[in-house]
């Protein structure tokens, strides 16, 4: 019985929505039925529609028939909802991990409860990947309301709430409903209104929030792909971090400075936190790092206790021990290999037996990395995601003897990627020629089932993802280790489609990038890209795939009707000219290129804004 009443008030609402829309959109939903579209398309019409007419003349009854029809579609389509849902702020403002107070802050909203989800929201899946704010200080100093605060200003507040909507999928975090390019963009206007005064700071003038807010402005711009910004925030958080004289500069003893506990360690944080994001964005599109040192201690690997716990607010699913500083610490150690793989591969010039040479001492040190980890980490005992991002164990051969597969699933996604680079010769930077044709010949093949076998393993830890969290709300850089596995297979000349662990990334990784515009992009490339090689057809013919992922792939075969995914295409259009190939067909011929697309679309130009000079002796007075 509630079946039929759920089909009637579809049938209902399809009429309604039908009479209430002017004729061309009345016409497009008709086509749609008549032809037996799937739910996927007929959401994916819907959402468009409803973001048209929000900008016309059209009443609000026939906005919110809009909306009824989708949230029926949603439901019974059994997928992640992909239109923002309505926030019940009564029932989260009792499960947020954290309770702060919107005022002072940010003019966007007075909602405490709104506020203190989009915080417990960015701790929870955001932060603990770079860590570079500490937390416990930020939380106290935005509970006390002192904008004036070294620790927390309306600058960083709202950079971090711009990001923070990112991760949220409720009405409140769009500006624009179910545009996910307006995701957060009132509190970024917010923050970047404060911006021209913070980058006028320099020297010791400096304050920490402001470096903080740059590197949080910086993650935004990477995901939202506005041109150049994402570069240009983290050069300019990198040229205040050497203006404090916590990077690239002399070591720095904080105890002998008359600053707090608290103070000490946010420096500290923040400059490794620094150091870390800068060698992950820089090796991960192939350039050299340019943080080369960290002028301060580490922070203390045991500072996190058996009783600090990762809460996956605002799941249902289990608490679980953080290992928050172990894990900082075993990042900045793989960081600084990071650093200098980025400094070998991509800006140094060597003999290739020196490069030969140089590459299996990196191999052997990432392999010591790895088998050094604590046992806490190990993927069968379901650490938070920020450790699975980190580790995932495999046993892997060196690269002077044939590949062998006996490796065991784990969960390094971080030092898969770095093996990948490393396999593939920094993806044809370096040309490491060794030897006569057919010892070049096997060691290709060797590296090739090298970095295959990595690429195996992300996908392995997209699936614990996704068992234990879902990949709603995955950090963005899994977005990226899952772009980089995928055209890894798609590279191998004995590319299957139809492989099970290609099939099971390409899920995951749909749905991590519907979240953002980038994202969006991104997939669009990719799943052109699969079509250029002429498999898509086995897909769609074969029994063994779902219905989700044939969907993944499919095209409706009339023209006049929607594809789900034209509206991926949104934007593209201005990156026209700006590739090294002269054009931009959404496709990727190989890693490389993808590679180079998925920079512009993200980062921008990353020769578009020269460094600016800073002091050699600028930083904290001694």
């Amino acid at each position: 019985m509630e079946q039929q009443s759920y089909h009637r008030d579809l049938l209902h609402d399809l009429l309604k929505v039908i009479r209430s829309v002017d004729e061309s959109h009345a016409r497009g939903l008709f086509d749609l039925l008549r032809a037996d579209s799937s739910v996927e398309e007929l959401r994916s019409y819907i959402d468009k529609t409803l973001s048209e007419v929000q900008v016309s003349d059209h009443d609000g009854e026939t906005v919110r028939s809009l909306e009824r029809l989708w949230e029926k579609v949603d439901l019974s389509s059994g997928a992640p909802p992909s239109r923002p849902t309505v926030m019940d702020l009564d029932y989260l403002c009792d499960i947020t991990p954290f309770r702060v107070p919107a005022k002072p802050w940010t003019t966007v909203t007075n909602d405490d409860n709104l506020v203190s989800h989009l915080v417990s929201l960015y701790f929870t899946w955001d932060y603990p990947f770079y860590a570079f704010v500490d937390q416990k200080a930020f939380i106290r100093h935005m509970t006390l309301g002192n904008v004036d605060s070294d620790l927390c200003s309306p600058f960083l507040v709202n950079a971090l709430l711009a990001n923070a909507c990112y991760y949220s999928q409720y009405s409140e975090a769009y500006v624009v409903p179910g545009d996910v390019a307006s995701k957060g963009r009132n509190f970024l206007a917010e923050a970047e209104r404060y911006l021209p005064s913070h980058q006028l700071e320099k020297g010791g003038g400096v304050r920490l929030a402001s470096l903080q807010g740059a590197l949080l402005l910086y993650e935004r711009y990477a995901v939202s792909g506005e041109d150049d910004l994402g570069y240009t925030m983290l050069n300019l958080a990198i040229e205040m971090a050497e203006a404090l004289g916590i990077i690239n500069r002399e070591p720095l003893d904080l105890s002998k400075l008359q600053l707090s506990d608290e103070m000490i360690t946010s420096v500290k944080r923040t400059a490794w936190g620094v150091f870390q994001v800068d060698t992950v964005v820089h090796t991960s599109f192939l350039k050299p790092s340019r943080v080369t040192s960290v002028s301060l201690d580490r922070i203390d690997p045991n500072e996190s206790g058996a009783g600090d716990l990762w809460v996956p607010y605002p799941t249902d699913k289990r608490p679980r021990q953080s290992w928050l500083s172990q894990y900082f610490d075993e990042a900045c150690k793989l960081s600084y290999l990071a650093r200098d793989i980025s400094h070998h591969l991509y800006h140094e010039t060597t003999t290739g037996t020196d490069q030969y040479r140089e590459k299996q001492v990196f191999y052997n040190k990432l392999r010591q990395w790895e088998r050094a980890l604590p046992d806490d980490f190990r993927s069968f005992k379901r650490p938070p995601p920020h450790v699975l991002l980190l580790r995932f164990v495999a046993r892997l051969s060196p690269l002077n003897r044939p590949f062998t597969d006996k490796g065991t699933p784990g969960s390094r996604m971080r030092y898969h990627v770095l093996i990948i680079g490393l396999a593939r010769d920094g993806f044809g930077v370096q040309s490491f020629f060794l030897g006569s044709e057919e010892q070049r010949r096997q060691m290709d093949e060797s590296a090739n089932a090298m970095s295959l076998a990595s690429a195996r393993e992300i996908s392995a830890l997209a699936r614990i993802h996704r068992e234990e969290f879902g990949m709603e709300r995955a950090h963005q850089f899994a977005t990226y280790a899952m772009m980089l596995a995928l055209f890894t297979m798609l590279d191998d000349p004995s590319f299957d489609v139809l492989g099970h662990d290609f099939l099971s990334l390409t899920s995951a990784f749909s749905i991590t990038a519907s979240r953002s515009q980038v994202g969006r992009h991104l997939f669009l490339m990719f799943r052109e890209s699969v079509r250029s090689r002429n498999q898509e057809e086995r897909v769609l013919q074969s029994d063994a795939v779902s219905d989700e992922v044939k969907e993944l792939f499919s095209r409706h075969p009339s023209s006049q009707l929607p594809d789900r995914w034209g509206d991926y295409a949104d934007g593209l259009e201005r990156y026209r000219g700006s590739f090294s190939s002269g054009s931009w067909n959404y496709t990727a011929s190989d890693v490389r290129d993808m590679l180079e697309k998925y920079e512009r679309l993200s980062l921008g130009n990353h020769n578009t804004h020269p460094r600016r000079p800073s002091s050699p002796n600028a930083g904290w007075e001694t």
